[in-house]
């Protein structure tokens, strides 16, 4: 089953971008995923095919129109399953447990906002998923749809070339990843730690996590604590 993907966006231009290229993209030309920008300025009702107005209350910019993006969503996800996500700063941090979710459904449906966001309304009657990709304000949602749809469609079944990689990486276990090294083995004066051309796979493994620990210790302390909750 191909996982289908629908974007709302006011820029269908900015997909598949790097999607369509490297394992992706292949995956891609294979129908393992499919990717469908939808303009949401075609369900605008007006010759000037308006899609915001301004924000009941006063303040700066822009706010999507409610009734012009809920007839989008009808149109493109009315008779089926699909999450329905909206990127948005304000969301809930997108994880590698909620990427693997997505990843094991049938697609999803992304709303990408733009100006200064989308009517509250129409975010509770659609029941859109508020999703960030971080704690920093970006042009629109088109990057942080193609930041989430990078991180599901890399672990789709058969895309990459080894599927342990998908495994062994930061955050599957709560922990940033270890260090890698390959050949020389000796680089500029630094060698591969001696444990790593052992052959002895049980401390390898102990290695790497007590190097993973550490890591996340230093860098994401926050990791080890969510962890205990």
């Amino acid at each position: 089953m191909s996982f289908r993907t629908t974007i709302l966006t006011l820029y269908p231009e900015m997909f598949p971008g790097h999607l369509g290229h490297s394992l992706a993209g292949k995956a891609l030309g294979r129908g393992q995923w499919s990717i469908e920008p939808v303009q949401i300025r075609d369900f605008a009702e007006d010759r000037h095919r308006t899609v915001d107005d301004t924000p009941a209350g006063g303040g700066a910019g822009m706010v999507l129109k409610p009734d012009i993006l809920a007839k989008a969503i009808d149109q493109v996800s009315g008779h089926d399953n699909r999450p329905r996500l909206l990127m948005s700063p304000r969301g809930r941090p997108l994880t590698q447990k909620r990427v693997r979710e997505l990843a094991a459904g049938e697609g999803v449906v992304i709303v990408c906002g733009r100006f200064e966001g989308v009517d509250q309304r129409v975010i509770e009657a659609r029941q859109l998923e508020e999703v960030s990709v971080g704690d920093y304000i970006l042009s629109g949602g088109e990057p942080a749809a193609l930041t989430l749809l990078d991180a599901v469609v890399r672990i789709l079944p058969g895309v990459m070339g080894n599927d342990l990689s998908g495994t062994h990486e930061s955050f599957e276990d709560g922990l940033l990843e270890y260090p890698h090294y390959t050949r020389p083995q000796v680089f500029e004066g630094r060698e591969i730690p001696s444990v790593l051309t052992s052959g002895n796979h049980a401390e390898i493994d102990k290695w790497r996590r007590q190097q993973a620990l550490k890591l996340t210790r230093e860098r994401r302390p926050d990791l080890l604590q969510s962890g205990q909750d």
